[in-house]
């Protein structure tokens, strides 16, 4: 058995990249029965804010140390977020596109996790080390505009480009991703067809998510 984590990063209902999780979810499903799936609504998560105590605790860590007094009391909360997000195989990212990177939420959350000597290390010899390795991530995002190779906004995706460097700097190697693009300046039937047809690609690669024959795969 397998446990699942949906990390979803938008607060709209109607949210397209939302929609593809949850088909992608629903056949990963059917596929694995006896998997668990559990969400992390990122709008709705008490996600531990990241403020002066926080940093103080990461600078002692870094530098070898306990956190103390409040920094110990603050990195308390930031390891118990850790652990939840360590304690899963799978991982399933939905996130729209906001001003050409993720939404601050996502941000936030990324901010807490990624930290010294829990999702990475760092040695003289040996640099940047992930701890997260051995585990498929699937990324499934939306975004108004067109971002594709030689269009002349190609270079205003921040949004791919920034999860694939993050989660790969802890460690995942086996990332793919499914897109749904131009969601604002595409008609709407245009939008309904490519958000139709996302979810005929997420059916499909959630019946072999995971699977050692996808590792390093870029879809």
């Amino acid at each position: 058995m397998a446990k699942v984590l949906y990390i979803c990063a938008s607060p709209r209902a109607e949210s397209y990249s939302k929609r593809v999780a949850e088909a992608f979810l629903q056949a990963y499903r059917g596929a694995n029965p006896q998997d668990v799936v559990e969400t992390l609504d990122l709008f709705r998560a008490d996600i531990p804010p990241f403020l002066a105590p926080q940093a103080k605790a990461k600078y002692a860590v870094m530098a070898g140390q306990a956190p103390q007094d409040e920094a110990q009391t603050a990195w308390t909360g930031v390891i118990k977020t850790i652990n939840h997000f360590k304690g899963f195989d799978k991982y399933v990212l939905a996130s729209p596109m906001w001003n050409f990177n993720i939404p601050y939420r996502l941000k936030q959350y990324i901010d807490v996790i990624v930290q010294p000597g829990l999702t990475f290390t760092y040695s003289p010899d040996k640099g940047y080390t992930g701890l997260m390795a051995g585990r498929p991530l699937m990324l499934i995002l939306s975004r108004g505009g067109k971002y594709g190779p030689g269009d002349p906004t190609e270079t205003y995706d921040f949004q791919e480009t920034y999860l694939r460097g993050i989660f790969g700097f802890i460690g995942f190697t086996d990332v793919q991703s499914i897109r749904i693009n131009g969601t604002t300046m595409n008609k709407p039937e245009q939008v309904e067809s490519d958000t139709l047809q996302a979810i005929a690609e997420a059916k499909k690669a959630a019946l072999v998510f995971g699977s050692p024959v996808l590792v390093g795969a870029k879809m």
